[in-house]
């Protein structure tokens, strides 16, 4: 369920003190109900090697069509990742940010961890087409247990980059996210 990105944008994350120049494009509750120290069980479900949370049938398509496309098109270079064509967001952080350990990598998806506190965690990743970082955070859900949130920050790259956003809009919103959660929550009791 999309959840408005108002209420994302209200809430005092960290995120926001340095991330200005980054769209909201949206935030999504997570089925992850737990209780108020369960961000690091979601992280290690989001980055782990297992691909149970892609195993839909249109998941696995649509990757496959995207990976395809990217390399026809030679969206996914190295010199277009972090650290080459953008500067990695920890390059922003705030000196007590930079004191915590970063968190771990996604083991499956090119996202590498930005910094993690005990309700936040952030990956970013950059290709030709955009910078995105991928925000995970913990909130109380108003009856007495906490839940995921996961927000999609994006910094195209020039009108190519705000084009290919726009084309994979809808796919994403209609498709991608709602199947991720769907395999999201059916496999959270798992990582108790």
């Amino acid at each position: 369920m999309r959840v408005p990105n108002e209420l994302y944008t209200a809430r005092p994350w960290r995120i926001h003190e340095f991330t200005g120049d980054f769209t909201l494009e949206d935030v999504w509750a997570l089925p992850t109900p737990g209780g108020p120290d369960d961000l690091p069980r979601l992280v290690k479900q989001f980055t782990s090697n297992d691909d149970s949370e892609m195993s839909a049938a249109v998941l696995r398509v649509l990757f496959a069509i995207r990976w395809k496309i990217g390399a026809l098109l030679k969206l996914d270079k190295a010199e277009d990742g972090v650290g080459k064509r953008v500067t990695s967001l920890r390059d922003r952080l705030p000196a007590d940010l930079l004191e915590l350990p970063d968190g771990p990598d996604f083991e499956l998806v090119p996202l590498r961890s930005v910094y993690q506190t005990d309700t936040e965690y952030v990956a970013e990743m950059a290709n030709k087409t955009c910078h995105v970082l991928m925000h995970i955070g913990w909130v109380p859900d108003g009856s007495g247990r906490y839940r995921g949130e996961m927000a999609a920050l994006v910094k195209p790259n020039g009108l190519f980059g705000k084009a290919y956003m726009a084309g994979i809009t809808p796919f994403r919103r209609t498709l991608v996210v709602p199947a991720l959660i769907r395999g999201i929550g059916s496999n959270w009791s798992k990582y108790a």
